[in-house]
């Protein structure tokens, strides 16, 4: 299929509004049977359980055009799972796995033109989500529900690409112990816009969440997961019930293990420890991985040793590893990727 004259190296992370999306409605206790649609525009009523108690989840995950030329995806079904996951949590019917799965590569298949080419630098997003439709007043879920897949060809997550980020430390406390911190819903993302814009004013790319009950312990960023690298070659990530499950970050650590032969663990990080790390990265479906070069603690600055300049070494090759397996560079673990036919 012959691509859009777009111009892909020159993309944002920004909104591209495609020619299909897929669409499904809960009612009467059951999903209908779903299908795409050219029509980009929801109608709510005024008092529909999503504008009056949030009742929103979402997913995120990309669509790549391989070396070779094939329409591929990243783990969907992980992607499923989690939705179904947090779907549960906000007390709204789980769409099922096996169907998201479907509905991700029909979505894909119909906007194959905006899938960018191999070696662009762009991938085409496609955000699945699903909310409350129906009139709520008192305080309780929704009886209806729409699932929607929308697709949107995208850049660089970070506008500087792979250039080391600064980050600050935060004040604000993202999630609390045995909250919603480890499910995707709207109202997490809804509860970080204030602390990025703050960050944002004051010159820094991100925060560093600390954990609420202690402020001891590394948590997330507002819409990533931390990985760190220790002095001795040790990929750390930071283990926490309230963080998200970041389906990028436990792809890494397969790949540091199994392709890298690197020792890698998830456990709870100290914010402590941080200063002594060689390197530290953002990982998620957006970003992937974006190096951090600096975190500002209240004026106090920890510098990590791979700099201000690039990726550190091992960085580096978790990126170019994953991104291969992506782009189909490099053979897959079984089941990572799922072709669009």
């Amino acid at each position: 299929m012959e691509k859009k004259d777009l111009d892909w190296a020159g993309l944002g992370f920004g909104y591209v509004q495609t020619e299909q999306r897929y669409v499904s409605n809960f009612k009467d206790g059951k999903w209908d049977e779903g299908g795409l649609t050219e029509d980009a525009n929801i109608v709510l009523n005024e008092c529909a359980g999503v504008l009056q108690y949030a009742q929103t989840c979402f997913e995120g995950l990309k669509a790549y055009t391989t070396e070779d030329g094939r329409i591929v995806t990243f783990r969907p079904d992980l992607n499923a799972e989690r939705m179904f996951d947090t779907a549960k949590r906000l007390e709204m019917p789980p769409f099922p796995k096996e169907r998201f799965v479907e509905a991700v590569k029909a979505v894909v298949k119909a906007n194959a033109a905006y899938v960018p080419p191999y070696g662009s630098g762009a991938t085409l997003y496609i955000r699945p989500y699903m909310f409350g439709t129906n009139p709520v007043i008192g305080v309780k879920p929704a009886a209806e529900y729409q699932f929607r897949i929308f697709t949107t060809p995208v850049g660089p997550y970070f506008k500087g690409g792979a250039k080391p980020l600064t980050l600050c430390v935060s004040d604000f406390d993202r999630a609390a112990p045995h909250g919603t911190g480890h499910i995707k819903a709207g109202l997490n993302y809804a509860m970080s816009l204030h602390p990025i814009v703050e960050a944002h004013n004051a010159g820094f790319a991100e925060n560093m969440y600390l954990d609420a009950a202690t402020r001891t312990k590394v948590e997330e960023t507002g819409g990533a997961n931390f990985l760190f690298v220790t002095k001795d070659g040790k990929v750390v990530t930071p283990k926490s019930d309230s963080i998200l499950p970041s389906i990028t970050r436990r792809s890494l650590m397969i790949v540091a293990k199994e392709y890298l032969g690197l020792e890698a663990e998830e456990r709870e990080v100290y914010f402590d420890e941080v200063k002594d790390f060689a390197e530290c990265g953002l990982c998620g479906t957006a970003a992937v991985i974006s190096p951090v070069g600096k975190i500002v603690d209240h004026g106090k600055e920890i510098c990590f040793p791979s700099g201000m300049d690039e990726m550190g070494p091992i960085t580096r090759k978790l990126y170019e590893t994953l991104t291969g397996i992506q782009m189909g560079r490099l053979d897959p673990p079984e089941g990572w990727i799922v072709e669009i036919k």
